[in-house]
């Protein structure tokens, strides 16, 4: 295939727009490949759709080879099934009604719909069965950036799993773990496979899939060693041990006026910022106030939080917190209030400051299980420093663009939804089911991310919009269309620059746009019958007898 410049929507810019950091939003923007339609919102332009066309493919490539059956559902899904799951108030769901009131959901993932399909599913002899769509998904991002980062719109691939038992389950989980890794391997991406936390989705386990870059949401957590990798969401470090004061018999007071946090506490009472604790009072989805607890000197860890309670939640109020505590933000504690206390595992030994729910006064002393009665959990984020958990080393932190994520559900959809099969002897189970997504657009970025230098992106081979990049220069258009019918003839698709453009526009555009080969014809390269044959990656460049031109790149 020869597609000509001159007639290609490739608005490219010289420029990037004000408000781009990450530099694949830069890139892709200045190489024509997207345009942005509004916060969030962002068209693939030719370019950039022939780009996410060819990841789609290999992501289908994959998907097929393990078994997968594509369909395709409807956006718009009832209320019903997403309030049949519990998902109905998570904070992210656009939700509205038509002319007669009833009620919608634009989903950011389609686990209930294919639940709803799987009901059919009456016998261990229809089993397994994966079953996955290419689907528009809606997000109310409220703060979208990044680019093709965070969105409020977007394609993903998300796959369904259905097994008889967890053995089952099992099995199609590590069938998914690696297509992904053949996907991404075929994508020219360098990615971790990763253990994540499973948040709003439900379940117990979860992979992700890491792309490490410049830019990116999603934190890699790396031994130096290399004997530990985890999301930072999901990673579990051994922090240093707190100086913990003497211990009491009992939890002393101790006022505290004008100390507001952590580090005026530890100054005023000169104490380990380590051995105090931080209180954070959330609602769940359900309205339930629960107070998570994380030693002074950690950060709770959000998606930890929502795994342990299954549930979203939003910070409380200050009229709620006033209201259940009887004090202000700076002075809450887990001693003597009738909450649900979620106690970071670090907590569970030793004596620890807390706020004593009077403005101005803390508690010294306060050791749980004594003094109250926690729910303990791993609810801390990990810090830079932290200690390996396997071999002690030290882990550090880099920046990534999450790619992929893979979960085991379990039962917990088709127990919702009363999906349920016949086994041999006629009992009723429950489906046990796996949840499978992949962003395209997401996968694009990284690409850019990891391929690209100060002139522009450079495509690796599989996903390039074209193979080849001839430019024409003055004079010897007939001779560039030549060059690309040979290409064309030999199975490569070709872009042909054949636009009336200065040498140097040329040039700097074929650099920007990054297809992997740059074919230059001009009046200089002719007299040697010859053309000039430049790697983009590598910036080889070579002059190649143009009847050797198929060949030489035959091997490319």
């Amino acid at each position: 295939m020869i597609v000509r410049a001159s007639q290609l929507f490739l608005p490219t810019l010289r420029e990037a727009p004000a408000d781009a950091d990450a530099v694949s939003h830069k890139l892709l923007v200045r190489g024509g490949f997207i345009r942005q339609v509004g916060a969030g919102l962002f068209s693939f332009l030719p370019l950039g759709w022939r780009v996410h066309q060819k990841v789609v493919q290999i992501i289908r490539e994959e998907i097929d080879a393990i078994g997968g059956q594509e369909m395709l559902c409807p956006v718009l899904t009832p209320a019903e099934l997403w309030k049949t799951s519990g998902r109905y108030e998570i904070t992210e769901v656009f939700k509205l009604e038509d002319r007669a009131g009833r009620e919608f959901v634009l989903p950011l993932s389609h686990e209930e719909t294919f639940t709803f399909h799987a009901r059919e599913l009456q016998s261990y002899k229809q089993l397994p069965q994966i079953l996955y769509h290419f689907s528009t998904k809606e997000r109310d991002e409220s703060r979208p950036r990044g680019g093709l980062l965070r969105v409020r719109e977007f394609v993903m691939k998300d796959a369904y799993s259905f097994d008889r038992d967890e053995a089952g389950m099992e099995h199609s989980f590590q069938l998914h773990a690696g297509a992904y890794r053949r996907i991404f391997e075929r994508c020219g991406l360098q990615t971790y496979e990763v253990e994540a936390e499973s948040g709003i989705m439900g379940g117990r386990e979860s992979w992700d899939y890491l792309a490490p870059t410049g830019s990116g949401e999603n934190e890699l957590v790396l031994c130096e060693n290399g004997d530990y990798q985890a999301d930072r969401e999901a990673a579990r470090g051994v922090p240093r041990t707190p100086d913990f004061l003497e211990s009491l018999s009992a939890p002393e007071d101790v006022e505290t006026p004008g100390v507001a946090t952590i580090e005026d506490l530890a100054s005023f009472l000169d104490v380990d910022a380590a051995a105090t604790s931080k209180a954070m009072p959330v609602v769940t989805a359900d309205g339930r106030l629960v107070l998570g607890l994380v030693r002074g000197d950690d950060q709770l860890n959000e998606e930890k939080l929502t795994t342990e309670l299954e549930s979203g939640f939003r910070p409380a109020t200050d009229d709620e917190i006033r209201a259940t505590f009887g004090a202000g933000g700076g002075s809450l504690g887990p001693v003597g209030v009738d909450v649900e206390v979620v106690a970071d595992e670090l907590l569970r030994d030793g004596q620890f400051v807390t706020g004593a729910n009077r403005d101005g006064w803390h508690l010294r002393g306060v050791e749980a299980g004594r003094d109250y009665q926690p729910r303990f959990a791993d609810i801390r984020a990990l810090q830079e420093g932290d200690r390996c958990p396997i071999c002690g080393g030290t882990l550090s932190i880099q920046t990534a663009i999450e790619v992929g994520h893979i979960f085991k559900l379990g039962t917990h959809f088709s127990e919702r939804f009363e999906a349920r099969f016949l086994d041999e002897d006629g009992r009723e189970k429950l489906l046990v089911m796996g949840s499978y997504g992949v962003g395209p657009a997401r996968t694009i970025a990284a690409i850019v991310e990891q391929h690209h230098d100060e002139h522009g992106i450079a495509w690796p081979e599989a996903v390039a919009p074209y193979d080849a990049h001839v430019v024409a220069l003055p004079g010897v258009e007939q001779q560039a269309e030549e060059t690309a019918a040979a290409l064309d003839a030999a199975g490569r698709d070709v872009l042909l620059d054949d636009r009336d453009q200065r040498a140097g526009e040329k040039f700097a555009d074929a650099d920007l746009i990054g297809c992997p080969i740059r074919v230059t014809v001009g009046k200089k390269t002719l007299d040697d019958g010859a053309v000039d044959v430049r790697d983009r990656a590598t910036g080889d460049e070579h002059r190649v007898p143009i009847p050797e031109l198929s060949g030489k790149l035959a091997g490319v």
